[in-house]
């Protein structure tokens, strides 16, 4: 049974947001109002949801998560489902799976049709079994589906089908387009559940910080994370693998897959980076904090993490619609080149450095990324939208669109001390003049340092949604509390 009223919204409780379904139905007018310029009004739009999947050959399922694509413009929360919409009318129509009696012993009893439709706030809803019978009376002049490959994992997403599927007239290449262009602009629904979703984060983070000390284990401080996310803020999944470093394992862009699953003792004297961030009804934030594990910074990680901070903040004052992600990524880059060059760690001009592709050996990741229900959100290159930039440096950026108000996208720029680029650059007849190996040896079992705001872009400038302790002296303030909060 889902957690969502008869009234039309989810929720885990009072003291978790109330989601509205009119949030899907408005996704679904602006998809039909988009594909109304290009098809004629006997159109239809047909996607399939998620099926559970198993461990492997086991009988033991993960736990079910929507397809994106399907959650954006239904919500609905079961399994093995299919959704139509009559593009010229809106109308929406839900199919469910029919449910043996017997199932119901290990399933529970399921709604009725009637409380499907009423539950989620649209014209119909039968069986899935009666899709084929269903189309045959309603005769559309041409399905939609949707078939495209997302840019971030390179794999094509899932194409609707059903026996007899072929006796129509289909077209899969009008709606992908469409579709995850209308995902990159987010409603007031939207960005009512994006705040919360990371509000509950940064809250969670703020618990871990209070509570991390030297001597436990990263997953602990991530255990922590999942607690608070789910106990307090009804936060059941995360939105991507945490990723919890302290010490050189902040090197480690993507820590805590399976060969490194958060597993280090956090020592004294560590920075630690936790990149985390909770999922409420289906929509992610993503955040990360980086913090001593003592509470207290030393001179080299306060000038490190100045750098990254002074490059967030540089790229937040001037994000506008209009603006070049590109030309964000390549301001946070020169920002931090800059400071490093206060500290002597860098010598040289600021640009020169730039050109030879340095900043790529302190970040070689991109400055962010869209944000919404994929923590890689769809839209980062659609057609006539820049195309991805082969040039060193930004060629790992997940878009390169001009900014538009609407927009929701992480700001992160990092700092890291990575042993192979390290290697790489000192040996580089060209990169090498600029570093001062002397001053970069102090640095190079530092790790590494990320600052991961989540914003949306506004008419003036940006929404930064991330309440969060950010300055040195915020981050010292809030961890010398740890005795009174942990």
């Amino acid at each position: 049974m889902t957690c969502i009223s008869q009234d039309g919204k989810f929720s885990l409780g009072e003291h978790t947001l109330a989601v509205p379904m009119e949030l899907y139905k408005l996704n679904r007018e602006r998809l039909c109002k988009r594909l109304s310029e290009v098809v004629d009004k006997d159109a239809y739009v047909l996607l399939q949801g998620g099926s559970h999947i198993s461990h492997y050959c086991t009988d033991v399922d993960y736990i079910f998560r929507q397809e994106p694509y399907f959650h954006w413009t239904f919500g609905v929360s079961e399994p093995d489902c299919y959704g139509l919409i009559q593009v010229s009318s809106g109308e929406a129509h839900l199919f469910f799976p029919r449910v043996e009696e017997a199932h119901t012993v290990w399933l529970g009893k399921p709604l009725s049709l009637d409380e499907y439709k009423c539950r989620y706030k649209v014209n119909y809803a039968s069986y899935a079994d009666t899709l084929g019978e269903t189309l045959n009376a309603l005769k559309p002049s041409l399905i939609l589906t949707l078939f495209g490959k997302n840019t971030d994992s390179d794999m094509t997403c899932k194409e609707a089908h059903f026996e007899g599927i072929d006796r129509f007239t289909l077209d899969n290449k009008i709606l992908h387009k469409i579709i995850a262009d209308c995902r990159v602009i987010k409603t007031d629904y939207e960005k009512e559940v994006m705040r919360y979703a990371t509000k509950v984060t940064c809250n969670a983070h703020k618990s871990v910080m209070a509570k991390c000390k030297p001597g436990m284990y990263e997953y602990q401080c991530e255990a922590n994370f999942l607690h608070y996310a789910y106990y307090v803020g009804g936060c059941r999944h995360v939105g991507y693998n945490n990723i919890c470093c302290s010490g050189m394992n902040g090197a480690v862009l993507h820590y805590g897959h399976a060969t490194e699953p958060n597993s280090k003792e956090i020592h004294d004297g560590d920075m630690c980076l936790f990149d985390m961030g909770a999922s409420y009804s289906g929509y992610t934030a993503d955040v990360t904090v980086s913090f001593p594990a003592n509470g207290k910074f030393t001179d080299d990680q306060r000038v490190i993490y100045n750098a990254v901070l002074a490059a967030s903040r540089a790229v937040m004052n001037a994000i506008r619609p209009g603006v070049s992600w590109v030309d964000m990524h390549i301001l946070a880059n020169k920002i931090t080149l800059r400071e490093l060059r206060e500290i002597d760690l860098l010598r040289g001009d600021v640009d020169e450095m730039y050109e030879a592709g340095l900043a790529a050996i302190f970040q070689p990741h991109g400055l962010g990324h869209l944000l919404g229900i994929d923590v890689h959100d769809v839209g980062g290159y659609l057609e006539g939208h820049p195309d991805r930039p082969l040039k060193p440096g930004v060629k790992a950026l997940r878009t390169a669109r001009n900014l538009e108000a609407g927009m929701a996208l992480t700001v992160e720029p990092g700092c890291y001390f990575i042993e192979p680029l390290l290697k790489r650059a000192l040996s580089d007849p060209v990169l090498s003049r600029f570093l001062n190996e002397k001053v970069l040896k102090r640095f190079w079992k530092f790790g590494g340092v990320r600052i991961e705001d989540n914003i949306f872009v506004t008419e003036r400038g940006i929404e930064n949604y991330t309440p969060v302790p950010r300055t040195v002296e915020e981050i010292e303030e809030w961890m010398s509390k740890k005795e009174t909060i942990a």
